[in-house]
C-alpha cells in the first residue's frame, strides 16, 4: 500500500525517503507482532504499537490506497476483506476477538 500511495499519490518511481521510513517502521512493527500469523488487521487489534504520527500517517496512506488495492493488486485486497470479515464472524459469534482466542 505504501508503495502504491507513493507512485500514484506522491508521484514518485521509487519510494520517497518520507514514505521508506513509514515502510521500515511497519515491517519492524509486524515482525514484532506477539500474534504472528494469527493477527488480525491492525484496526482490529487490542495491541495498538503504532507511535501517534506514525498511525496518522499509514491512516493517510490507508484511505488512498485501500479503495485502489482492488484494481493494482486484487487478491491482496481480497485477502484482507476476508481477515476483516473472519473477524467480524468470530466476534459476533463468540463475542471474542481473535486475537484473544489465540492467547486461551
Amino acid at each position: 500500500m505504501v508503495r502504491l500511495y507513493c507512485r500514484k499519490k506522491e508521484g514518485n518511481k521509487q519510494l520517497c525517503p518520507r514514505c521508506e521510513e513509514l515502510l521500515g517502521y511497519a515491517r519492524i512493527r509486524l515482525s514484532r507482532c506477539p500474534f504472528g500469523e494469527n493477527k488480525s488487521t491492525c484496526r482490529q487489534c487490542s495491541i495498538h504499537c503504532y507511535k501517534p504520527e506514525m498511525k496518522e500517517r499509514m491512516r493517510k496512506v490507508m484511505r488512498y490506497a485501500g479503495p485502489r488495492m482492488l484494481l493494482y493488486h486484487p487478491v491482496a485486497a481480497l485477502c484482507h476483506l476476508w481477515q476483516e470479515y473472519v473477524h467480524q464472524y468470530l466476534t459476533k459469534r463468540f463475542g471474542v476477538p481473535r486475537q484473544e482466542q489465540h492467547k486461551q
